[in-house]
């Protein structure tokens, strides 16, 4: 290739490439402050199959980008089959040491006598992080049990790309905490807010009746530039779900039509215009994973495990 043409493509090529390498180059801090961006994650998928039937509702018709899936439920085959068709969203693993619901309960992905101190009598998971907390669950168990999870989920052909923790029950201590943030290294997976998203607007205690007004409102009331979450648990108030009744106190009466208040809501087509009018971007942990991995940090500002501290 003769000379002048040689520099006049690398040139060219040096065109295409430049916007794309410089957005590749930029800080977390620069990321969060050129727009509005939004992480919408759901939670406890594959918990029934009526959670399982809202995320392919909420993946045919509404706005979601993070799914949270709890991989110690039969229902896990199922929900890991709807998301197979969808590589658009980003996949975590919601890992779970807490069965919270009365007639209906989980245990661990080990068998039950190798994490003896996370379950009870019937080896079942505790309800309650406070009944979990006062069996005294042995770290080393919770790491296992954890790296068990995130093992069978990989197995079952999910495409990781991070980690949350059902009803923060993962890492309720210090120590926990910090092995939660090695396991995520161990693997190449991220931390779900640890990227400074502000946590909002948030629809947990909102009336079911009044959910899809609340949550379009609230969106339509972002003015700022930054890295939003917003956390939704979807389901259908059908009888599977109505039969279920929480033994935590904070828990709603009604869950069943609060986590159908809550599909609607995502679903809502005013919520879709909306984004699209105001240009406010959906992201997943995918992208902040390949971009910022090295730039988490708790929630608290606090650094993670041999991370130095937040700015």
């Amino acid at each position: 290739m003769p000379r002048t043409l040689l520099l006049f493509a690398l040139a060219l090529f040096a065109a295409i490439q430049g916007p794309a390498a410089a957005e590749s180059a930029a800080t977390l801090q620069d990321y969060s402050a050129e727009k509005i961006r939004l992480v919408i994650r759901v939670d406890d998928v594959g918990f029934n199959h009526s959670s399982n039937m809202a995320l392919q509702r909420l993946l045919d018709e509404g706005c979601v980008s993070a799914v949270s899936v709890m991989v110690v439920s039969d229902w896990l085959d199922e929900a890991v089959a709807i998301l197979k068709d969808h590589p658009e969203v980003s996949v975590g693993v919601h890992t779970t040491l807490n069965s919270e619901w009365k007639l209906y309960r989980w245990g661990p992905v080990l068998p039950a006598d190798e994490v003896p101190t996370l379950v009870d009598e019937w080896g079942k998971f505790f309800g309650t992080r406070a009944d979990l907390m006062a069996n005294g669950p042995d770290v080393d168990e919770v790491e296992k049990e954890i790296r068990a999870q995130i093992d069978l989920a990989i197995a079952k052909g999910l495409n990781i790309s991070y980690i949350d923790h059902h009803m923060s029950a993962a890492v309720e201590t210090p120590e926990m905490r910090k092995r939660f943030e090695l396991i995520a290294a161990d693997y190449g997976v991220v931390i779900s807010r640890y990227f400074g998203e502000r946590y909002e607007p948030v629809m947990y205690s909102v009336p079911p009746e009044e959910k899809a007004d609340f949550f379009v409102s609230e969106i339509a009331k972002l003015e700022e530039p930054g890295l939003y979450l917003a956390v939704a648990h979807p389901g259908a108030d059908v009888p599977e779900m109505q039969v279920l009744r929480d033994l935590n106190e904070t828990g709603p009466a009604n869950m069943s039509q609060h986590r159908q208040a809550e599909t609607d809501a995502l679903c809502d087509p005013r919520l879709r215009a909306l984004l699209d009018e105001r240009g406010i971007e959906l992201v997943g942990y995918d992208t902040l994973g390949e971009r910022f991995r090295a730039e988490m940090y708790r929630p608290d500002g606090t650094p993670i495990y041999g991370a130095p501290a937040k700015p």
